[in-house]
């Protein structure tokens, strides 16, 4: 057997996207042994140096950084895993781009299209390879799911509805700002629900029916505000809490969204239906292992919902896993996308999303904002959308 190629990896941020992303790279060898390319966890950073030895220690990294841009210059590192939060992804990775290191970043790619466009062409003059933690695309399930679509079982395609629902924010005592809660800061993340959840929602949407070409939102802040973690002073909370948005696709079809943090009982509802002339399908991270799909061509006394369990061996990624019948879980969604990503590195293809792709999920999520301050439509500049 020929020696497998290297990827060095140098991870920056040691929160709970660091743990998924490091897991991913950890079981890869295991489950797909066919590839060239083997991730090799070179060093991994954070600012506080006991955490990350401690990190380290856990997931298998050969050594620590505090400070990114060491991590950047070392000789020794192929690619950089930015799991940082949203005010530093531009920085980290134009950085990198011009250092020649291969990019992968967590979503959104950046707080605005604006930071987001300079990501785009940092990574396009360098010409280096880049991807996007989008994962929901490769849940199985999801990855049937536009399969399905595009083998035109559905025929036309007339709507599509998505929700991503939790309640962790609802307390005003949440802080804004801080280690555990810098979602809550504008600075930091851009944006609330909308680039953190919706951005999920809006990119599986697009990869599976196209582009967006126009929105029409409302957002609401609920608790107007709190405590900075980091000052201490109360302020002004900038991220929305809640948001819904109804839009057009470039193919005809209607779009509805919505997502909120202040959901009672919902701590991860993410769900999505597709109506097509033929059929429809519908998906709920709750039952990942399960598509729902209803083909109104089936004989009438036994038309109905069918629930496809997702777990042969013909079905997307499953023949890497267990028998038929047993289901795999959230963290086998990171699983697969570093497998594609060393996959793209011996085909020479790009590993979807990429940054361009990535980008334009950006600009939808900036029309959405747009919209609901404006109180008025939007176009998102997304002209295609297919990767």
């Amino acid at each position: 057997m020929a020696a497998k190629k290297e990827l060095r990896i140098g991870l920056i941020g040691t929160g709970f996207m660091g743990r998924t992303h490091s897991n991913g790279y950890n079981r890869v060898p295991n489950f797909f042994p066919d590839l060239e390319y083997t991730p090799v966890l070179k060093v991994v950073c954070s600012r506080n140096a006991e955490k990350v030895k401690a990190f380290a220690e856990q997931w298998g990294y050969e050594s620590t950084e505090t400070d990114w841009k060491a991590v950047i210059a070392r000789d020794d590192v192929d690619a950089i895993d930015i799991c940082t939060p949203n005010d530093s992804h531009a920085e980290i990775a134009i950085a990198a781009a011009k250092a020649g290191k291969m990019i992968l970043c967590e979503k959104p790619l950046a707080r605005t299209v604006a930071e987001a466009q300079e990501m785009v062409d940092a990574a396009n003059e360098a010409g280096v390879n880049t991807t996007v933690w989008y994962n929901y695309r490769r849940i199985p399930a999801v990855s049937l799911a536009k399969q399905i679509v595009d083998s035109g079982k559905l025929g036309k395609i007339f709507h599509y509805r998505a929700n991503f629902l939790q309640d962790w924010t609802i307390s005003a005592d949440v802080p804004q700002g801080g280690t555990g809660t810098w979602r809550m800061d504008v600075d930091a993340a851009g944006s609330g629900v909308t680039g953190d959840l919706l951005a999920h929602c809006i990119d599986t949407a697009m990869w599976i029916n196209g582009a967006i070409t126009d929105v029409s939102a409302v957002t609401e802040t609920f608790v107007k505000e709190r405590m900075h973690a980091i000052t201490g002073k109360v302020q002004p909370v900038g991220i929305d809490d809640a948001c819904i948005f109804h839009c057009h696709f470039a193919n005809g079809s209607l779009g509805l969204f919505e997502s909120t943090r202040y959901a009672r009982g919902h701590k991860a509802l993410y769900t999505f239906e597709i109506n097509g002339e033929h059929a429809s399908i519908r998906w709920d991270l709750h039952d990942l292992n399960r598509l729902e799909y209803f083909d109104h061509r089936d004989e009438g006394i036994v038309r109905g919902w069918r629930s496809v369990h997702v777990t042969d061996g013909d079905q997307p990624y499953m023949d890497k896993w267990w028998v038929p019948g047993l289901g795999i879980g959230y963290e086998h969604s990171f699983v697969h996308q570093v497998a594609d990503f060393l996959k793209s590195l011996e085909t020479g293809q790009p590993c979807s999303p990429n940054f361009q792709d990535s980008l334009e999920t950006q600009k939808v999520c900036e029309a959405v904002l747009d919209s609901a301050t404006s109180k008025s439509w939007k176009d998102t500049g997304v002209e295609s959308f297919t990767m």
